[in-house]
């Protein structure tokens, strides 16, 4: 069954908070490289998120 587009929002916002996490855990070992990749994935799992939410916003204001 394929996601619906609050489904696919949801899942990057929860992609983006696992890596997130992720990479404090990676800083706090000291490993920064790996930390700052994880923040760079992280932030593109955020823009996604946002995107999809967007998309969501402007559909639901064009039914109005």
């Amino acid at each position: 069954m394929p996601q619906s587009p609050h489904d696919r929002a949801a899942e990057y916002h929860n992609l983006a908070a696992h890596a997130h996490q992720a990479a404090a855990t990676a800083h706090g070992k000291g490993d920064h490289l790996t930390a700052h990749e994880l923040s760079q994935q992280a932030h593109e799992h955020s823009k996604q998120a946002y995107q999809y939410s967007e998309q969501l916003r402007a559909d639901a204001k064009a039914k109005e």
